[in-house]
This record gives structure tokens, C-alpha cells and sequence, in this order.
């Protein structure tokens, strides 16, 4: 039986041990190392940790019992339903240390990269229908000029890049995460993945956000429990914002050497969701070197990660990726780059009359009234000394300092002439020497 949520299906839950498509020795071994790093002897909590079926954690003791690495304590726990107890014999705990010392993992039994892949394309984020309702939705906070929503929403239904670039302080940070709200339904992302015995750990709670299952009676969590393969976690589509820290060493694989465990690198963490490149072209990195890392991943729907032996593999990569920088495009890319990229949409500072509608909206919000000399006074004096380039964050820049400095004076918020030239000081700093 396949559980949709929402437009998602998820994935199916494994019946017995060989459904979890990861070998014997591997599966065992987790299970000692689990049961010795957290001192488990249920069968009840052995299930919850490793997130198998109680059926299957049952078949993983009873394994490692006919190996005599598991005994049963004998004791039946009255607070637990009576469940019986098992422990680690003295083989079964040389054999954890050792396994220990390959690799620190326990916890979560890993999804072998295969089934990953099945489940990716079940939550793809090229499958998402994005309407333009739905996008004024979530911006609805923004003013924006209608033709700017007749470019991105064709660019987010499509789930290819997406480049935004224009003068600074326009919104494009903004608009990036108010793409992240308009698309809206939840993904199944996996605690963990396995490929050629490696463990990599792909669920992270910093990116990944869990969606509020649904608790309508008592039993509902054993009953959602049951629905889906527990190895994964039913979240929220992720959103990856990385800006001028961004560098190439965090789009691979990071191998930690004390645990001997690999983390995914971040673009796979934002599998089925949205990964944001801010400020390009402000990275240690020249922006030309950062795409011809994407160029593949972009073009072909996969991307090719490397373990520490060298080995290479590939991966999918499911991510909408919207680049958004203040330099024009010809200035960082070349052409080829510059073709990869599917949609490119200028994010320019609004004309007057959108200014002046962000300028009341904001005024309201912070209880401001306006006042018509100190709006010409900033009309026909200020702005024309900076060729009237209006930019989206002037309003609240503005309104922020008049509140400063009435907050300092003790006197009622009010807009005037004055005010309005001691807020413009703050806005820009003049070109002068400074003597040393």
C-alpha cells in the first residue's frame, strides 16, 4: 500500500530484513554497535532507534543470536509488557569495538542509494505544479512588478536554475525564500544513506525541518509509524542558503575522520528542495569556478560525489538552485555558463510609484504617519542627487532611523524635512579623505 502525502508518494515500509536492501553483516553490526553505544536491551527500543519494524529488529536479534553475539538476560521487563531483556555477550561486545572502529555510525539502519534514488524521483521537484496564485501568496509582503511574476513562475515550476541578479537591496534574497514558501508540500528525506558499505548522513535538523504528523487519537503515532519506512524523515522541502562563505570543499562529500562516517555535502542535503547561492561573485571562489562545479549536476540530474578511496559514484541531484548576484552576468560568467543556467531575470529597483507604495505600506506597519513636505522634501531634494535610484530598502531604511532618532528625542513618531535628511546621512557615506 503506497501512503501519498500530499502530492508525495512515500516510501514503502520494508517487511522483513532483506527489504531493507542492506547486507547481513552491515545490518548486525549496527545493531551491536547500537545496543552497546546506548545500553538498548528491548526489542521495543531497538526498533525505535535503528527505525525498523519491531518484526524486523526481532529478526536482527534473533540473527545475532544464532551467531552468539546476543543472549537473552532472562528477565521480563513488567513496566515494558513484559518484553524480554537480551544483552551483548562477550563476543557480541568484541565485535561492536571492532565494528566501532571501521565506523562510529549506529542509530538509524541506512537507505541503500538505490532505494534513495526511487524515492527521489517519487518526490521530485520537477514534479511540483506551481500556480501564480501561489506565488503572490507568498510574496505577497513584496511589491512587485507583475511582468517580474510572469518570469519566475514558468523558472519555479520547471525546477531548473534559476539566476537573479541586479543593483543591491531590491529583495532578490526575498524573493528566493518566498519561492522556498510558495512550493509548499513535504518530501521524505533519509536519516542516512549506504553505498558500497559506506555510510553517508544526509538528514540534518539545521536544514531540514519536520513536518507535524497529524495526531488525531492516542494510537495515531504507532499508526503513522507503521505507514512509511521509518529510516526516513517526513519534512518540510528544504531550503540551503549559503552566501559569501559558500566554497567547493562544501559541495563534496565531508568525510569525518574520528567517526569514519561521511556527511552529505549541502546541495544534496537540499535534495527536493531549494539551494540559494547569495551574493555570487563574493565568494573566495571566482563565480566561473563554482558553476563548472554545478554544470553537470545542472544539465543532467546527477552529480558525482567521491569517497576517500577515490572511488567516485553518482548520486541524483533534485534541487532547484536560484544563483542571485549584484554583478551584471557577462561580468562573471562566460557564455557556456551563462547557457547552463535556464532562467535569468533582472531584479531592477521599483519605478516611483511602486517606491512610494512600499514607502506607505512600511509606514504603516511601524506607525508612522506621513507627512507630504517631508515625502517632497525626499522627492524633489534627495533623490535627485542619486539620479533617482529608488531601491527596496530605502523605505524601511529611512523610517528605521526617523524612529531612532524620535525614540532618542522622547518625542511621537513624525516625518519631516529634518528627519529626513538626518536618515538620508545614515543611508550613504560621503567620499572623503580620512587623514591617518
Amino acid at each position: 500500500m503506497n501512503m501519498h502525502t500530499g502530492n508525495v508518494t512515500a516510501p514503502p515500509q520494508p517487511r522483513n530484513m532483506n527489504e531493507l536492501g542492506l547486507s547481513m553483516v552491515m545490518m548486525r553490526d549496527i545493531l551491536l554497535k547500537t545496543m552497546f553505544r546506548m545500553n538498548l536491551d528491548q526489542v521495543s527500543e531497538i526498533s525505535r532507534v535503528c527505525c525498523v519494524s519491531v518484526a524486523i529488529a526481532q529478526e536482527l536479534i534473533d540473527l545475532a543470536r544464532t551467531q552468539k553475539l546476543v543472549e537473552a538476560t532472562g528477565t521480563l521487563h513488567a513496566n515494558s509488557g513484559g518484553e524480554m531483556g537480551y544483552q551483548l555477550s562477550d563476543a557480541g561486545k568484541a565485535r561492536a569495538l571492532d565494528a566501532l572502529s571501521q565506523s562510529e555510525y549506529y542509530g538509524a539502519m541506512p537507505v541503500p542509494l538505490a532505494t534513495y534514488e526511487e524515492q527521489t524521483k517519487r518526490q521530485s521537484i520537477r514534479n511540483i505544479q506551481i500556480t501564480r496564485d501561489a506565488l503572490i501568496g507568498a510574496m505577497g509582503h513584496l511589491i512587485l512588478p507583475d511582468e517580474l511574476l510572469d518570469h519566475l513562475g514558468p523558472a519555479v515550476g520547471s525546477g531548473r536554475s534559476i539566476l537573479m541578479y541586479g543593483p543591491p537591496g531590491n529583495g532578490k534574497s526575498s524573493i528566493s525564500n518566498g519561492i522556498r514558501d510558495a512550493i509548499g508540500d513535504k518530501i521524505f528525506v533519509p536519516r542516512a544513506i549506504e553505498y558500497s558499505g559506506q555510510v553517508i548522513t544526509v538528514y540534518d535538523p539545521i536544514v531540514h525541518t519536520k513536518a507535524t504528523e497529524q495526531e488525531d487519537d492516542p494510537n495515531s503515532l504507532r499508526r503513522n509509524a507503521s505507514r512509511y519506512d521509518a529510516r526516513y524523515v517526513h519534512c518540510e522541502r528544504p531550503t540551503v542558503i549559503t552566501g559569501g562563505e559558500l566554497s567547493l570543499s562544501m559541495l563534496d562529500l565531508n568525510y569525518n575522520p574520528t567517526a569514519r562516517t561521511y556527511t552529505a555535502p549541502l546541495q544534496m542535503k537540499a535534495s527536493g528542495g531549494v539551494f540559494i547561492v547569495d551574493d555570487l561573485g563574493r565568494q573566495e571562489e571566482p563565480p566561473q569556478a563554482l558553476i563548472n562545479r554545478w554544470i553537470v549536476p545542472l544539465e543532467m540530474n546527477y552529480d558525482i560525489l567521491a569517497l576517500q578511496s577515490g572511488e567516485k559514484f553518482v548520486v541524483p541531484f533534485d534541487t532547484l538552485v536560484i544563483f542571485s548576484t549584484n554583478f551584471h552576468p557577462n561580468e562573471i560568467f562566460d557564455g557556456a555558463a551563462l547557457r547552463r543556467i535556464f532562467f535569468k531575470i533582472k531584479i531592477d529597483g521599483p519605478d516611483q510609484e511602486n517606491f512610494l507604495k512600499i514607502f506607505a505600506m512600511v509606514a504603516r506597519k511601524k506607525n508612522m504617519p506621513l507627512d507630504e513636505t517631508a515625502l517632497l522634501h525626499l522627492l524633489k531634494v534627495k533623490y535627485p542627487t542619486i539620479e533617482y535610484e529608488y531601491a527596496n530598502y530605502h523605505p524601511m531604511f529611512l523610517i528605521d532611523q526617523m524612529i531612532a532618532v524620535c525614540d532618542f528625542e522622547g518625542i511621537p513618531y513624525q516625518m519631516t524635512p529634518e528627519l529626513i535628511d538626518r536618515a538620508w546621512e545614515n543611508m550613504f557615506v560621503r567620499d572623503e579623505k580620512i587623514a591617518h
